[in-house]
């Protein structure tokens, strides 16, 4: 049986909002609950558990008695880091269970169907899986410790990738991997992972599968909804 994390933590903060980013509306319905019914159209047999802080799971639950949100999942408590809510999540996947476990971030409401597919399909064999896009932009790399902006120097952006989620694992691999004790180095679940020692494999993502952080965002995300909805009409 496979499973997906889904895990929404932010404040906001950066939106400039009182109202988390994750509960803000998108073409009509919250972020989250298209983030979540993504997943679901993916799989009718997923086993969906959503981690939140305990401060916003009663507005969370107003949210779907509002917009009559029924797709059903397993609710688990944030925790003090992206880290520890992961692990919070993983405590609901009993112990000897078999498959694939995915983490994804609850602002990231459009990974393609296809995405998601590649990526528990390749983490069968691989077992440890992200999605990744090129960089089309120039990067430059600053020296550390000088304090300025003015010493850098061109990388070249072929040697590099952009990281999305879901990251998708066997799930005895991350149950183990999540057993070690926290670090700062922990920046995602893979970095988890190649920490215990397991090697990552990288497959092709989609560029629509953006990260919602700030105003800008939402404003990329309308369109990515009309555009669909251009499409299916």
């Amino acid at each position: 049986m496979d499973y997906i994390i889904i895990v929404a933590g932010g404040k906001g903060l950066r939106m400039g909002s009182d109202i988390p980013k994750q509960f803000l509306p998108i073409g009509g319905k919250p972020v989250l609950m298209r983030t979540i019914e993504r997943f679901r159209e993916y799989s009718a047999d997923l086993q969906i558990i959503l981690v939140l802080p305990e401060a916003q799971q009663d507005y969370w639950q107003k949210l779907c008695k509002e917009y009559h949100f029924e797709v059903e999942y397993q609710l688990a408590n944030g925790g003090q880091t992206r880290f520890h809510s992961v692990q919070n999540g993983l405590a609901l996947v009993p112990d000897d269970a078999q498959g694939v476990v995915g983490v994804h971030d609850g602002v990231r409401p459009f990974p393609s169907i296809e995405v998601i597919r590649r990526c528990y399909e390749t983490a069968r064999t691989t077992k440890a899986v992200i999605p990744v896009i090129p960089i089309v932009e120039t990067v430059r790399q600053l020296h550390t410790g000088t304090g300025t902006l003015c010493n850098s120097k061109t990388v070249p952006r072929d040697a590099y990738r952009l990281v999305q989620t879901p990251q998708t694992f066997d799930i005895q691999l991350l149950k183990a991997a999540n057993r070690q004790p926290y670090n700062d180095g922990f920046t995602d679940d893979a970095s988890v992972v190649e920490s215990y020692g397991h090697q990552i494999t990288l497959v092709e993502g989609n560029r629509e599968n953006i990260k919602i952080t700030t105003p800008y965002d939402i404003t990329v995300a309308e369109a990515i909804i009309n555009s669909q909805l251009s499409i299916i009409n």
